[in-house]
């Protein structure tokens, strides 16, 4: 069953005049593989899934696909606050060639722990593709509790787990209990050497989009023990990875990706382009260090 280790970016949905900018997309992701991510990752939160329609979601996932052309995996978000609507998409995702499927955390309606369990394992049940959960509580208002993962890995599927939470002792326990059967993931760019650290084995980025080698490396350098060596590209990163989340992602990455020309400056309501406050920090950040885009 596929795996999802090491380096990946969840990639910016780019817009031109409220369509689909299918160039720039296949653009985005091929700097992704030239710089050495390990897969890939459409139409999760920063790829803005919540405001696409299921044809746009669909056609985000064909065109990366095809762009990669089976060189590293596709990691398709599929995720929805309704199990009929996450099962639809899961669908269109895997008709589209994706390789697994994030499946975030139902959001808004805050189901129990045995409702996200009978969702997962009913998403899962009717398209078993390897799938990683997606814990974010700060976006969904309701956590995958520790206890539940015993339930969790019983369903075959599941792959791993993006761990957003925050909480870097939640994700040890996870590795500690059931590391070897599933991997965890960082969801969290800030917190890559700490999480990876306690044995999480890689990230899904929002900087790896403007960045995509210097993050990936710090992955792969902590995968090869060279911890000294990815800990001080870490914190050379830190000011970056802090200014990408001065507003609600994905605002500040697609702005810094617009301002490298890379895509349009479009985002759709109810996210809105971010003050120039932001945008300046983002520019002054980025001229002080050492890395371009």
């Amino acid at each position: 069953m596929t795996r999802f280790v090491g380096a990946a970016s969840a990639l910016v949905t780019p817009f031109r005049d409220d369509v689909l900018d299918e160039s720039a997309l296949r653009e985005l992701t091929e700097r992704q593989l030239a710089a050495g991510m390990d897969f890939v990752v459409p139409c999760g939160t920063t790829g803005e899934s919540p405001v696409l329609s299921v044809d746009e979601h669909a056609r985000v996932v064909e065109v990366v696909v095809s762009q990669v052309r089976h060189r590293v995996p596709v990691l398709a978000g599929a995720g929805a606050n309704s199990t009929k609507k996450t099962i639809e998409l899961s669908r269109r995702c895997q008709d589209a060639g994706a390789d697994g499927l994030l499946l975030v955390c139902p959001y808004y309606n805050k189901p129990s722990q045995a409702g996200l369990v009978a969702h997962f394992r009913a998403v899962l049940d009717a398209v078993p593709l390897p799938a990683v959960l997606y814990d974010i509580p700060a976006r969904t208002g309701i956590s995958i509790e520790f206890g539940t993962y015993e339930a969790l890995a019983e369903i075959a599927a599941v792959v791993g787990v993006k761990e957003a939470s925050g909480n870097i002792l939640a994700a040890q326990r996870i590795v500690a209990r059931y590391g070897d059967r599933f991997d965890v993931l960082s969801g969290d760019d800030a917190l890559t050497l700490g999480m990876m650290a306690v044995g999480a084995v890689g990230l899904i980025s929002v900087a790896g989009n403007l960045l995509p080698g210097p993050v990936a490396e710090v992955v792969h350098r902590v995968a090869k023990g060279e911890l000294a060596q990815a800990r001080a590209l870490h914190q050379r990163l830190l000011p970056i990875h802090e200014a990408l989340f001065a507003e609600t992602n994905p605002s500040p990455i697609k702005a810094a990706l617009a301002a490298q020309g890379l895509i349009a400056p479009e985002l759709r309501l109810p996210l809105v382009w971010p003050t120039e406050a932001t945008r300046r920090r983002l520019e002054e950040v980025l001229e002080a260090s050492e890395f371009r885009p």
